[in-house]
């Protein structure tokens, strides 16, 4: 069951304005929930932050990876008292955005507008670089805009935003360290919140490139929310994502994590899961993995991937199920509480298959 302070960190975060590259706000929120808690937080010169948990230590560490951001617009000039221009930054098909209503955060002011002209690039020939918006009043340059598509709601057991992917992988993240804080964990923990990984994970792989947040022993978790699949359907559980459009992630850190998804849903009959690959987009995982992190990942499946309802073919807004994402919660719990006893040598796997082979090898 979902206890009322996670749902109002997911609600509270899903709910605050966010675009690659201006995702200063969430990051302001972040900022107070750690100087709140008194949790250790950092950050490199690329606006990424670093939460850590546990003792202080030069082992590995396991840590939580989200971003801050969700495709979306950036402010950049007037043309006149009612036409904006802005950057569009995120994978969303430009036969959704034109002539979609739009919101534009200028400071305490909500601005609002109607996209009325959409201009690509060649590398970029179906999704939206600049877009001229009719707006109600002028918007400073810097101003995220985001698709109207409504703040945190909850209904039926699902959970409706503007904004799911990525922020309820954050405050899925957040919504366990809070459960953790209290407690002494015998490993470190750490959340990574990164910036504009809907332009191509530039703020992950910043964190990469500038090294003082992440080291290379670290064990790299990918939180996601990613599009709904045939095979992987909302209300099945949380999803250990095995693999994204272009990696497979560390097998072995990968089958660790499914040990603690076996063990828990034994304990608790209310926990439930799903092993899959998610081909519907790339994760961060993919970046830690061609780095040669040792790199695994996590999803809920998301409903309206970057707001288009394929089905009716326009914008909504992003929704998941309340249930998945609560069981992602306790698996983040989970494995930071058994973060010490992560194995990448398949040790379990590799004594059943010997001791098979023991009790087989007189018939070969």
């Amino acid at each position: 069951m979902m206890n009322d302070q996670a749902l109002d960190i997911l609600t509270e975060l899903c709910s605050i304005p966010t675009a690659p590259f201006v995702e200063h706000r969430v990051l302001a929120w972040i900022d107070a929930f750690a100087k709140k808690r008194r949790l250790r937080i950092t950050s490199d010169k690329y606006g990424n932050r670093l939460i850590e948990l546990g003792p202080k230590s030069t082992k590995p560490r396991l840590v939580f990876v989200a971003h801050s951001d969700h495709p979306g617009m950036v402010a950049t000039k007037m043309v006149d008292r009612t036409t904006l221009l802005a950057r569009f930054h995120g994978g969303v098909l430009s036969e959704y955005a034109l002539g979609e209503k739009v919101l534009f955060f200028e400071r305490e002011r909500e601005v609002r507008g109607v996209i009325k002209r959409v201009t690509q690039t060649s590398d970029r020939a179906d999704y939206p670089a600049e877009v001229e918006v009719t707006v109600k009043s002028p918007v400073t340059a810097g101003s995220p805009g985001m698709f109207d598509q409504g703040v945190g709601r909850t209904k039926s057991g699902k959970f409706y935003s503007r904004v799911c992917d990525d922020l309820a992988g954050v405050a899925a993240i957040l919504a366990a360290f809070d459960e953790l804080r209290g407690k002494r964990l015998k490993a470190p923990v750490a959340a990574l919140i990164t910036r504009a990984e809907e332009e191509g994970f530039i703020g992950a792989i910043g964190a990469v490139k500038d090294g003082t947040l992440i080291r290379k022993t670290d064990r790299l978790i990918s939180v996601e929310c990613s599009a709904v699949q045939p095979y992987a359907q909302q209300g099945n559980g949380v999803i250990l994502r095995v693999g994204d459009r272009l990696s497979i992630f560390n097998s072995a850190f990968t089958y660790w994590m499914n040990q603690q998804c076996d063990e828990l849903a034994k304990e608790d009959n209310t926990f439930k899961f799903q092993r899959c690959l998610m081909p519907g987009g790339a994760c961060e995982g993919t970046v830690f993995d061609s780095h040669r992190y040792c790199a695994s990942a996590t999803c809920v499946p998301l409903g309206n991937y970057h707001n288009m309802d394929r089905e009716k073919k326009k914008l909504g807004p992003e929704f998941i199920d309340l249930a998945d994402w609560t069981n992602e919660v306790k698996l983040f719990i989970r494995l930071a509480e058994r973060a010490g006893t992560i194995d990448l040598k398949f040790s379990p796997l590799k004594a059943r298959l010997n001791n098979r082979f023991a009790a087989m090898k007189k018939y070969l």
